[in-house]
């Protein structure tokens, strides 16, 4: 039998039949023994799990042995009953921190004539799929070996023990064991060897275990200049930073661009160089207590940056900071994380310093030595690495809280890849799916019964470079689980370079390739990750900047009611013509001008969006627009907030997606004025003879204009703009969902990474008696996008030739 859990509350499975206890006050014997063979099954390896299921049998009494196989940890106990049982019980309240227990079966076996406990060698198992734990930062038992002067570990760059240190970026093949990763050839010297075969020590079998005499070392490279190893390649970066450079780091799954924070010309030399002219920079701090003076912490915020998984968190700048506003011009918010290797809290010991991706724009992270060292270069002016091959890239994670204090992952990548997401139970029995994601903010997905895993973030596939890092982790993905693939999942979208892959893929391998439509994916990814089964329907709003609809239009402003199956499309924003298509994202004031004409309402000379042009320019969009040349239909809710920003005065051009609309939300925080049911513009909703719902923004952009033309404060006008937004949805959700038998409702999709417009919504809701639906364990964004088109291809009812895979 199983005892069920999910990723918080795993399942057990024991004997059919509950024990029975008898009582002699005559029996002096001791009891006869059983022996069990256990198997678990979550992020149990990598972890320290052996050891402490060494530990748990020894200190319980028990003999038999434990050991890693293809589908988690195998143990076999012998013993009184009562303390079997009691072992059994505390191998998931006594797990390791860094475990994930999803499942514990247990089933009886002949007792065997044996003695002791031990650890036997990896068997692998076909069949089997173990979930992978992701790189953890250091633990707090290492970090006090690292600030101990008398400690043979003392600031040793590449400490750490079974409950920390890098994990998946150094496993090349499962099951875990030293041999499979990319530390098998540093042969550990004898006193780091004896720690390792120690049951008594925390690095017992810590495949990455190490120190400066057998372990990974530094070098410094600098143009005009030998390499330098160990100590002096340290120091040699530490004074670097100090003089204004510009570095290239490696750290556990690829390289950061790193400078001194304070330094406000060398942070825009760095943003000249990476071509990144305003989009926010990470920083990296080395305690709490400097993140304080900068920015302000909640309660919920400390224990993320303090959590095993170290992700950046979105801070709310302090008025009285001394950063330079050259890291995060027109944000109010600042990404920050603590150091999550000793090699960080080294170079961060001096300042807070900038540390973000080693890229440039849109391509993906560099992670292999040598096409670090051909793409960086040129960036940088030294690089800081070691000689610890990466097997798989991991940037970091960025997480925000919401002003519910839940937590909302913007990026899942280190520390959280590639832990699986639970699936509900219909999904076992159903086919393997290797899902690509879509265009933007790309990640993998691929499922086997209840598990679904997602690699960590790749990036902007339009880009070559990150095609060929998809097609890379895909296999990576497929071999570390053993999972082969029936069916594959792309976006709808005909011309994204991944759906192309995919199809590629599926042809190449005879398997049917299932396009799905942007926004089911959407809804379907919040669906999976509260485990909602296949019979369940929400009503989900999925709002976003781009998703190709099947009429050929680019959607994103929708009402879907569905399911992994099915979804129906019950309400839209009002559609307007996108001139230049997707190019219009870089030009706001584009978008608020075809949004007027759209509307019917005239391009007044003192609105900005106007200004921004010449008469000739004007006359050829708007000629453009009347003939509807190399225009496209959008209902995207994402643009028409960048078109609300360019009126209201903000950003007519941007730099990167979003960034009208991320400033456009600061302005509207900023609103300090009464927020109640008067503090907003006019909803307008039509419904067609049919029960479709359109939200027409036409009231709204009308009194916009009118504030600005009045020259009301941009603030309150920015805030008027969001409240409105909310109660469109809000409104729009108590009329569809209620002759439907009050359907859960969800939010979906980047537009609800907005704290404002996603709480304001919430909120309202609340008030309703309506609970929503919301993403806690993948993105919101396209980041999660592969999970929901791995649950769709998954239950599709396909009736397909391989002839017409293509």
């Amino acid at each position: 039998m199983r005892y069920g859990m999910n990723m918080l509350f795993p399942r057990f499975v024991t004997e059919a039949h509950a024990p029975c206890f008898m009582y002699s006050p005559i029996a002096a014997s001791p009891p006869p023994a059983v022996r069990r063979l256990v198997r678990v099954r979550g992020v149990v390896q990598g972890v320290g799990f052996r050891p402490f299921v060494h530990r748990l049998a020894v200190a319980h009494d028990l003999v038999g042995f434990v050991g890693n196989d293809d589908d988690g940890v195998h143990v076999e106990v012998q013993g009184a009953l009562h303390a079997v049982e009691s072992f059994c019980a505390a191998l998931v309240t006594e797990a390791p921190s860094a475990s994930t227990v999803l499942e514990v079966s247990v089933q009886p076996c002949a007792p065997q004539p044996t003695s002791g406990f031990v650890i036997v060698p990896s068997v692998p198992r076909a069949g089997g799929t173990v979930p992978v734990s992701p790189d953890l930062a250091t633990c707090a038992d290492c970090w006090r070996e690292f600030h101990d002067p008398s400690d043979r570990r003392f600031h040793f760059p590449f400490l750490n023990c079974t409950q920390c240190g890098p994990r998946y970026t150094i496993i090349e093949d499962m099951p875990y064991d030293r041999s499979r990763t990319t530390m098998a050839d540093f042969r550990m010297c004898s006193t780091c060897q004896q720690e390792y075969d120690d049951p008594t020590s925390r690095r017992f079998h810590a495949q990455p275990n190490a120190c400066a005499a057998c372990g990974p070392a530094l070098v410094w490279s600098a143009p005009g200049a030998a390499d330098t190893w160990g100590d002096s390649a340290l120091v040699a970066a530490q004074q670097a930073l100090r003089a204004g450079a510009i570095l290239a780091v490696k750290g556990l799954g690829g390289y950061h661009l790193v400078c001194d924070a304070m330094q406000s010309e060398t942070v825009q030399r760095l943003r000249d160089r990476k071509r990144r002219p305003h989009k926010p920079l990470a920083l990296l701090a080395d305690c709490m207590a400097t993140i304080e003076s900068f920015a302000i912490v909640s309660d919920a915020e400390r224990a993320l940056l303090q959590s095993p998984a170290h992700p950046i968190v979105l801070l709310t700048r302090r008025a009285d900071s001394l950063l330079p506003d050259t890291l995060a011009p027109g944000a109010e918010t600042i990404g920050v994380m603590l150091p999550y290797t000793p090699l960080y809290a080294l170079l961060a010991a001096d300042g807070p310093l900038v540390c973000t991706s080693g890229n440039l724009a849109d391509e993906p992270i560099a992670w292999d030595d040598a096409d670090a060292r051909e793409r960086l270069l040129p960036l940088v002016d030294g690089i800081l690495a070691h000689d610890r091959p990466i097997a798989v890239p991991c940037d970091d994670s960025v997480v925000q809280c919401m002003d519910d204090g839940t937590e909302q992952p913007i990026r899942r990548s280190r520390g959280y890849a590639p832990l699986p997401v639970m699936l509900s139970n219909d999904m076992v029995g159903r086919a393997s799916v290797l899902a690509v994601g879509a265009e933007l903010k790309s990640t993998l997905a691929i499922t086997r019964n209840r598990y679904a895993v997602l690699s960590s973030h790749l990036g902007d596939v339009g880009d070559p470079l990150t095609l060929e890092a998809l097609a890379r982790n895909a296999d990576h993905m497929l071999r570390l689980h053993d999972i082969t693939p029936a069916r594959v999942a792309c976006d709808l979208h005909p011309g994204y370079l991944s759906s192309r892959w995919a199809r590629e893929y599926a042809a190449a391998r005879g398997l049917p390739c299932i396009p799905v439509q942007h926004h089911h994916a959407h809804l379907a990814s919040l669906l999976a990750e509260h485990a909602i089964s296949v019979e369940t329907s929400a009503l989900v709003f999925t709002f976003d900047g781009t998703g190709y609809g099947p009429d050929g239009s680019i959607w994103g402003g929708e009402a879907l009611i569905g399911d992994y199956r099915r979804a129906e499309r019950v309400a839209s924003l009002r559609p307007f013509s996108l001139p230049g298509g997707d190019s219009a994202v870089r030009h706001p004031s584009r978008v608020a001008l075809a949004l007027l004409h759209a509307l019917g309402l005239p391009w007044h000379e003192a609105l900005a969006p106007v200004r921004a042009y010449d008469n000739t320019a004007r006359n050829v969009l708007a000629t453009q627009l009347e003939r509807s040349l190399g225009t496209v239909q959008t209902s995207s809710a994402g643009r028409l907030l960048d078109a609300c920003a360019a009126l209201a005065g903000g950003r007519q051009t941007v730099s990167y997606e979003g960034q009208a609309a991320i400033e456009f939300e600061v302005l509207a925080r900023q609103h300090v004025g009464t927020r109640g049911e008067g503090d907003r513009y006019v909803v307008a909703l039509h419904e067609s003879s049919t029960g479709f719902l359109t939200i027409d923004p036409l009231p709204m952009v009308r009194a916009l204009i009118a504030d600005v033309l009045a020259s009301r404060d941009p603030r309150l006008i920015a805030y008027h703009v969001h409240a409105t937004l909310a109660e469109a949805i809000v409104q729009t959700a108590l009329r569809l969902r209620t002759p439907r038998g009050a359907l859960p409702v969800g939010l979906s999709g980047g537009v609800f990474q907005n704290r404002l417009l996603q709480g304001l919504v919430s909120s309202r809701l609340a008030e309703a008696g309506v609970s929503v639906l919301q993403h806690h364990i993948v993105p919101p964004n396209d980041g999660g996008l592969a999970l929901g088109q791995a649950l769709v291809a998954a239950h599709a009812d396909l009736t397909f030739s391989p002839a017409n895979l293509a």
